[in-house]
């Protein structure tokens, strides 16, 4: 489920220093936590879950698994061949997080995946995502016949009723897709394109018949390098501010590239066009101050100061935490009323005047998107349903903590600097009071309709408010929360995002894994782990 295109958005869309940590392990003995799935399997499970081991930290999971598959409901499938390994890496506190996909006769399960964490004594401290239980009683049966890849990805076409120009190749895999008590083989089908209009739609094709099962738009919204010599430039931003740039100059002219973050930071331009990425920006005397450059300013310097924030509060090299270069375009198409991201690098309109001034313009909103990127290379939450609503969440919990993190008027509200030029005072959304703007603040209150891919943009006010409340603190809905401040609410959500949340997390699966982090960072009985069941009480979410 890559390559994900995340907008900020209108109405499809947006949009601390280095903390030590205290393992679980050494901290006072630790209240273990279950939570249930709705098929009676666990959802989330954490606690001293095995004995110390020398064993591989993929050894020590699958045994846990396979000693506990009745608890899992794997019927027949042992737990050896049905979770096959994603990736591993190394935390702050010294244990390893561990990521899966659940498996049936080798094809992958749609939406099931699993994170786990094995910590530096070799004990499983916590087990998190959904397990779709009891496959092979679920109708799978062999495929005889079945559409071609190829047929799956035009029948999705014929869905979407017109032939778009692609961004990337469309592709299929064949996959189980559990529905309800029964499971079918199928295709996930991902057509990602930028005309008509930007869109990276997930289809869900059942393999046999043709029969779509489920579809849904997957954008989150709210060249090659060139060698030359590292510059200093300046430019005037989108607000009128002056900014200090890092660029290179190359035969004779200067670039947006800088080269002194990780693979470097590059900021191109569509000139409003629809082609990406566009052409590296060009200026020939290093000072970008035309009306014309200050979105490619901002978007520049704002991709730099949310670089920094990652590697200097996390230590997170680049989005994906492997050093991936940071890409941005600006300028794209005309009078465009959106930004996102779509899998690879990020793209800001110039908005219409009205709506939305160049939408580079606010840090927030830059921040937001990249944020979708470690989401993205991360947890990798479906966009759709409450995961969905999670990842809209993230994006706006660290667009805010950006902006505190560079003491730039920072606020609780939501791309305010951009939105409606010509009035002031409003936002698009606002984690303070998400009632302002039409989302709710309450899980009581939830959208519970299938527009705007199951309420992500909407529902993500819970998890806001939630945020908020850990903070800042205050009283909501006769609960009390003590505020714990961004730093250490910033910290409990991005371990909790990197290490606990799985593709499908649900938020009360998100409180677990709140929890959980809070419980890693501060101790099973701190302060902190009170704040977090006292916020996440407040909103509604058990």
């Amino acid at each position: 489920m890559k390559k994900k295109v995340v907008a900020l958005g209108l109405s499809v869309g947006l949009l601390a220093g280095g903390f030590a940590g205290m393992d679980a392990s050494a901290a006072a003995k630790e209240t273990p936590t279950k939570l249930m799935n709705k098929n009676g399997a666990p959802a989330f499970v954490s606690g001293k879950l095995s004995n110390p081991s020398a064993k591989s930290a993929k050894d020590i999971i699958l045994d846990y698994l396979q000693q506990s598959k009745a608890e899992y409901r794997l019927g027949a499938k042992s737990a050896y061949e049905s979770f096959k390994v994603v990736s591993q890496e190394s935390d702050q506190l010294g244990g390893e997080v561990v990521r899966l996909q659940q498996v049936y006769n080798g094809v992958p399960v749609w939406g099931s995946t699993q994170a786990a964490r094995v910590d530096k004594h070799g004990v499983l401290k916590a087990f998190s995502g959904t397990v779709a239980s009891e496959l092979d009683k679920k109708g799978l049966k062999n495929l005889e016949k079945k559409k071609s890849l190829k047929q799956a990805i035009e029948l999705a076409e014929a869905d979407l009723g017109f032939k778009p120009a692609y961004e990337q190749k469309p592709s299929a895999e064949l996959v189980v897709y559990p529905a309800g008590e029964k499971a079918v083989y199928a295709y996930h089908v991902n057509l990602n394109f930028l005309s008509p209009e930007p869109g990276n739609y997930e289809y869900i094709i059942e393999a046999e018949s043709g029969k779509i099962l489920n579809k849904f738009n997957a954008i989150d919204t709210a060249g090659k390098p060139t060698k030359g010599t590292d510059a200093v430039g300046t430019g005037i931003g989108v607000l009128g501010d002056n900014k200090t740039l890092n660029t290179m100059l190359s035969s004779g002219m200067y670039y947006l590239q800088d080269n002194t973050r990780g693979s470097g930071i590059f900021t191109y331009d569509a000139k409003n066009g629809q082609r990406l990425p566009g052409s590296l920006w060009a200026d020939a005397d290093n000072n970008l101050n035309a009306s014309y450059d200050g979105a490619a300013v901002d978007a520049h310097f704002y991709a730099g100061v949310t670089y920094d924030y990652y590697k200097n509060v996390f230590n997170r090299n680049s989005y994906d935490n492997r050093g991936a270069a940071v890409k941005s375009t600006v300028h794209y198409s005309r009078n465009y009323n959106n930004a996102f991201w779509n899998g690879s690098q990020m793209v800001y309109g110039d908005g219409d005047g009205t709506t939305f001034a160049p939408l580079s313009g606010s840090l927030d909103v830059i921040a937001h998107e990249l944020t979708h990127a470690v989401t993205d290379t991360s947890s990798d939450l479906i966009y759709q349903n409450e995961s969905g609503a999670l990842n809209e969440a993230l994006s706006d919990i660290f667009g805010t903590l950006v902006e505190y993190y560079d003491n730039r008027n920072p606020d609780f509200e939501v791309g305010e600097d951009v939105y409606t030029p010509q009035r002031s005072g409003d936002a698009l959304r606002s984690m303070s009071d998400p009632t302002k703007y039409g989302d709710p603040d309450h899980y009581s209150n939830r959208y519970t309709g299938t527009g705007d891919n199951g309420g992500v943009h909407t529902n993500s006010g819970i998890i806001n408010k939630a945020a908020y409340l850990m903070s800042q603190g205050g009283s909501h809905y006769g609960v009390n929360v003590t505020g714990i401040g961004n730093d250490k609410m910033g910290a409990i959500f991005y371990r909790a995002n990197t290490v606990y949340f799985t593709a499908s997390s649900t938020f009360s699966q998100a409180r677990a894994g709140a929890v959980q982090a809070a419980k890693d960072l501060y101790g099973s009985t701190s302060p902190e782990v009170t704040t977090v069941n006292a916020a996440f009480d407040a909103v509604g979410v058990k």
